[in-house]
């Protein structure tokens, strides 16, 4: 099985170890994984600002690159998301549609694809509460929405709980939006701070110690907010966790 390795934009940048995890977590089942050196954005901002038809140039790199692989996995919910449901800049063609499908979140790609039973490399003997970013959450089904009345799962709490010592807490909202939203966090910085407050102040009087999610812009987000409130949280992304990285 080949994997193509998507890594995104502010991982690459600011978070370079999620996407070593990654590809080192992929390895550890066996997996061909290559990393394509000319990729670049999915093309999310852009669209996430209402100039998708910019996003063009950007889209048809993205199926050039990763086009001959069996699949495609990203350390990002709301990149998988984007390739997914809104990679349409571009005519859809049948290799685009074929791009478009194989294009697969981390946590899901484990949960659903390779449905990974154990980590027993990996071992996190800390208080965690998890952040379910809103693209993964509703977009690509990572566990239950509260406001639906359907039973209940998570795929990355299921993971997770198969890491030794690990213990999750739950905050009072564990699917309320932590205020990031991409370019909303640009366009209504007081209203996306006060929301990273309430967010990390939910987590704090659960017993967190740490914070983790499958995105990391919601966590570099909630970061700033925590420094700036004086919340003592950590924060990390569940790649490293799986991969078993020592706090």
């Amino acid at each position: 099985m080949r994997i193509g390795l998507f890594v995104p934009c502010y991982v690459d940048a600011f978070e370079p170890e999620v996407g070593i995890a990654t590809l080192e977590l992929l390895e550890r089942f066996g997996l061909d994984v290559a990393y394509p050196f000319d990729q670049t954005c999915c093309g999310q901002p852009m669209t996430n600002t209402g100039c998708h038809a910019e996003a063009a140039a950007t889209e048809a790199l993205f199926v050039r690159n990763f086009a001959p692989f069996d699949y495609i996995v990203a350390p990002s919910g709301s990149c998988a998301h984007q390739v997914r449901e809104h990679l349409t800049a571009i005519p859809q063609t049948d290799e685009v549609k074929d791009v478009r499908a194989k294009t697969f979140e981390l946590v899901e790609f484990l949960h659903d694809v390779l449905k990974v039973d154990a980590f027993p490399w990996a071992e996190f003997p800390h208080k965690v509460g998890y952040h379910s970013n809103c693209n993964a959450l509703r977009g690509i089904h990572h566990a239950r929405p509260s406001e639906l009345n359907k039973p209940a799962y998570s795929k990355p709490l299921d993971l997770l709980s198969k890491v030794k010592g690990i213990e999750i807490v739950t905050p009072a909202r564990p699917d309320e939006c932590c205020g990031f939203g991409g370019t909303f966090s640009v366009f209504e910085p007081a209203v996306s701070a006060k929301m990273g407050y309430d967010k990390v102040s939910d987590h704090s009087r659960a017993g967190a110690e740490y914070v983790v999610s499958s995105d990391s812009s919601c966590m570099m987000h909630q970061k700033g907010c925590a420094a700036r409130i004086g919340v003592p949280l950590k924060f990390i992304h569940i790649a490293r966790i799986l991969n078993g990285v020592s706090a």
